[in-house]
């Protein structure tokens, strides 16, 4: 007797614990469903409120808003001022208030930098080409600024602020790079 008592015991929490099994399952699809509608919703969101402001996009200030962009990476106002650009590869290099140190900004990634480096180069070219990317340090601070932590139209502003800041027209630039070396001159 107690030996049939443990099988439908035994028997009913493998019922029920595949009952609530089906139902969590159930409750997931639902919930994916859910998140991929509010998602779906959101980018349609986005895309209109987008178009209404794609219509005036300008940067009056690019200087002022590369400014905005490190202090929102940084956490603190900066007050840059260039120092140089270069073109091949692509850097704005800027002087922080009072000579503390630099910030650099580039679409290459820490990735691509270390692969420039190690790329072999011959003797001529090695002196000729002296982009200050090639000499930051390894532990660099970066940071990627993006749409995603800088507004909406962070990718529709940037060329405009890289051709005004460079003379260079680049029509494919969503991200860019901020390298900052504090303490260094």
């Amino acid at each position: 007797m107690e030996i049939m008592f443990a099988i439908v015991v035994v028997a009913a929490v493998i019922f029920f614990g595949a009952l609530i099994s089906m139902g969590n399952e159930h409750q997931r699809r639902a919930i994916d469903n859910l998140r991929e509608q509010v998602v779906l919703w959101a980018m349609q969101d986005l895309r209109i409120k987008r178009e209404r402001l794609t219509r005036d996009v300008r940067v009056d200030d690019p200087l002022g808003w590369l400014n905005k962009i490190a202090a929102k990476a940084y956490g603190c106002a900066m007050n840059l001022q260039i120092i140089e650009v270069f073109d091949n590869p692509g850097a704005i290099i800027c002087n922080v208030e009072g000579g503390s140190g630099k910030i650099f900004f580039t679409p290459l990634s820490p990735s691509e930098i270390r692969a420039m480096k190690r790329a072999k180069h011959n003797r001529l070219s090695q002196y000729a080409d002296r982009n200050p990317l090639l000499s930051l340090p390894r532990n660099v601070t970066a940071f990627e600024c993006s749409v995603l932590n800088n507004g909406i139209l962070f990718d529709l502003e940037l060329p405009l602020v890289w051709k005004g800041l460079t003379g260079n027209h680049i029509d494919e630039m969503s991200v860019i790079w901020m390298y900052i070396t504090l303490g260094a001159s």
